[in-house]
């Protein structure tokens, strides 16, 4: 290994402790309540190198944002390939978006809120990997559409624009996620949170199934 190489390779090793440390304290803070000196104590490092990584705590927001994205990301392309056909993908998908939203709780809630995140909207290189980042989420569910209508799993009918069923079926699930991490008197009957994801999942799937046609 070169000089070069191995520096360049010290350097991301750098960034990537530096986001480990922004995650710690900004999950543990929050993002509104912590700093630059915070994060420079956790990272050992000091708050003048991490301006040479980071810009500032946005930058950092960002970066961390396009962890969460990827991690998503990845768990849908390994359950599409885990599976055949398009009804079946798309059930995984759902299921990755559950699994995710328990085991990436803190990557989970990024997402959640970066609407509410004006930080992650600045233009620069990770705003712009985010974004294309998140489009390769969806065209993930629109190709598991697509798999389906192709292979006779589901109906072309029930899924006559493939993009607009992915919003759909995301923001049902998301919906249903959401209700089940919110404690509330008015939900003390509800059922357990896996029972009920795949219950959503069945229902779902069965308004877009072949075998099911409109009006039966």
């Amino acid at each position: 290994m070169n000089l070069e190489v191995r520096r360049e390779r010290e350097k991301q090793e750098r960034r990537e402790s530096i986001l480990d440390a922004a995650e710690t304290v900004f999950f543990k803070k929050g993002y509104d309540r912590c700093s630059m000196e915070e994060i420079a104590r956790e990272a050992q490092l000091s708050r003048a190198l991490l301006y040479v990584y980071f810009k500032d705590k946005a930058a950092m927001l960002r970066a961390i944002g396009l962890r969460a994205v990827e991690n998503l990301r990845d768990r849908f392309a390994a359950a599409i390939a885990a599976h055949a056909t398009g009804m079946e993908q798309i059930a995984a998908l759902g299921l990755a978006y559950y699994e995710f939203s328990r085991e990436q709780s803190d990557y989970f809630d990024v997402l959640t809120q970066s609407a509410g995140f004006s930080h992650l909207l600045t233009a620069d290189e990770l705003s712009e990997a985010l974004q294309r980042c998140g489009n390769e989420v969806m065209q993930l569910m629109v190709q598991a559409l697509e798999t389906g209508i192709a292979d006779g799993t589901l109906c072309p009918e029930r899924v006559r624009d493939p993009l607009m069923t992915a919003f759909f079926l995301r923001g049902a699930v998301h919906g249903v996620i959401m209700e089940t991490r919110l404690p509330s008197p008015s939900l003390a009957g509800l059922p357990e949170q896996s029972r009920l994801i795949r219950y959503t999942l069945d229902m779902l799937s069965h308004g877009m199934r072949a075998d099911s046609p409109p009006g039966r």
